[in-house]
């Protein structure tokens, strides 16, 4: 079955090249202009990803991207003019799975988008239940307790970061290691994105015993 990817952008002259670049890739692709059609659309004919730009006409990229993790887990990439770490890192924090600033490649934006569908398809192929240190990380509801505390469920892209430390408890591992695991080899971002991760991560799972290791990465304690 194909991939579909919907595009949530205004400028028609992009649209209509992406849309030559990815069905020429095998994917279908789907577009709307504004932020409010995508969130009806996810809700009524969810695609596989979605391919969010930032300056929509109406609520905004990131406004449309809170309001879609409110009732979906489907991988979201951002599309931006703006350059600025804060406005990534922001992106990241209300659920973002990547980023790709304007101009990009079309070509990147292909590689991007296979990196994150594997990543999903992985998750398949994962153990539906692991638990570490007292938390139990659920694949099947694709949410996280600790104890008899109620679950809570994570971004999907923070929810492989901490399934991963999890499945590999007490080894210390590095960003690099962690973008090539969660985000797949081929990703383009930065090591900054996994540390935006790990801090939401701890904001929302109190107590969560992922450390630091200074100058080298993160571990997850398994006792």
């Amino acid at each position: 079955m194909q991939d579909t990817v919907l595009l949530v952008e205004d400028d028609e002259a992009i649209a209509e090249m992406l849309a030559q670049v990815f069905e020429k890739s095998g994917y279908r692709f789907r577009q709307c202009g504004s932020g409010e059609e995508a969130v009806i659309r996810v809700k009524t004919r969810p695609p596989s990803v979605v391919l969010l730009d930032i300056g929509l006409p109406g609520i905004d990229g990131l406004e449309t991207c809170r309001q879609i993790r409110q009732i979906s887990q489907v991988p979201i990439i951002m599309l931006t003019a703006r350059d600025t770490e804060v406005d990534k890192v922001v992106g990241l924090e209300i659920g973002a799975d990547d980023y790709v600033t304007k101009p990009f490649s079309p070509r990147e934006l292909v590689a991007r988008v296979k990196a994150v569908l594997r990543r999903s398809n992985d998750v398949v192929d994962a153990p539906l239940i692991v638990e570490v240190g007292g938390w139990v990380i659920d694949s099947g509801r694709h949410h996280v307790r600790n104890g008899d505390g109620e679950p809570i469920t994570p971004t999907a892209k923070e929810f492989d970061l901490l399934r991963y430390l999890a499945e590999n408890a007490g080894l210390v591992l590095s960003r690099s290691q962690l973008l090539e695991a969660v985000w797949g080899y081929d990703y383009f971002g930065e090591t900054r994105t996994v540390d935006v991760h790990i801090r939401q991560l701890r904001k929302k799972l109190d107590g969560i015993p992922i450390e630091t290791i200074w100058g080298v990465g993160y571990r997850m304690s398994d006792t």
